[in-house]
């Protein structure tokens, strides 16, 4: 929380959420689909790791899908990063619409819909009834609260293109063989938007005006101060980008150093 409050001041036009579902079937905000990355889940529950192969990585691995909310927000999951934040505790999503809402845009992303697939949950479905009972979707709403939902899965943006006409979406890639000619055109019969990694952008700048033809937004993710880049510092990397590439808008964890411009 402390976090999406600090984007804010620091004049973000969108916060964005990870999204994760907890067993009990509540939407969390949670970068991994795992907890002992970012909290102290393993000291807390240390016997409750997951004994599926679904997880890649080696090591034990605890499934925030096994966890009710009340379980995980038993877990501080702010001293991993700084000492400064211990006793931070999971945000909800809903936690974060009732904080920006008004103040700035939100900008969910649908992660790894086929572990809940497997787990016969339906986790889009959930997404669209919270949304909808917030009345997100609707036009008036969107005009003071922006919402744009974001996915690397296909699948899930062509099904929120169906269930949320209203709302944009925005298709996530690191695949080069997503910003082809054909590719492009085959993406805006269902997305807003492209948003591709730096890198793919960097070694096809041409996709971006293609991309802009076909009537879709470009996006790129993400720029972090203290990177070792081809740039001085954030704000330039951001600046080529922007101005000279032509993309729309950057993912960022330092927004304060965004190169705003003002309109015209």
């Amino acid at each position: 929380m402390t976090a999406y409050r600090l984007a804010m001041v620091q004049d973000a036009d969108y916060v964005e959420q990870d999204l994760a579902m907890t067993k009990d079937g509540v939407l969390i905000c949670l970068h991994d689909d795992t907890l002992e990355r970012t909290s102290n889940v393993a000291t807390v529950f240390p016997a409750r790791f997951s004994k599926e192969s679904i997880i890649r990585a080696p090591g034990k691995h605890w499934i925030a899908n096994d966890f009710t909310l009340e379980e995980i927000r038993r877990l501080d999951v702010g001293r991993w990063f700084s000492g400064k934040f211990m006793g931070e505790r999971i945000v909800t999503w809903q936690d974060a619409i009732d904080l920006v809402r008004g103040k700035a845009g939100l900008y969910p992303e649908l992660k790894s819909p086929a572990l809940y697939a497997s787990r016969g949950v339906d986790m889009e479905q959930l997404f669209v009834d919270s949304l909808k009972k917030n009345g997100l979707d609707r036009p008036e709403s969107l005009k003071t609260t922006p919402v744009i939902i974001q996915s690397f899965d296909e699948a899930s943006i062509r099904r929120v293109a169906v269930d949320l006409p209203t709302v944009p979406r925005v298709f996530l890639t690191s695949e080069e063989s997503d910003v082809t000619e054909d590719r492009i055109r085959e993406l805006a019969t269902f997305a807003s938007g492209i948003a591709p990694e730096k890198g793919v952008i960097e070694g096809h700048p041409d996709m971006v005006a293609r991309a802009h033809k076909a009537g879709l937004t470009v996006t790129s993710w993400t720029f972090r101060a203290g990177e070792k880049t081809a740039f001085p510092t954030v704000r330039d990397e951001m600046s080529h980008f922007l101005y000279e590439l032509g993309i729309d808008a950057v993912f960022t964890n330092n927004p304060d150093q965004f190169p705003r411009r003002p309109p015209g």
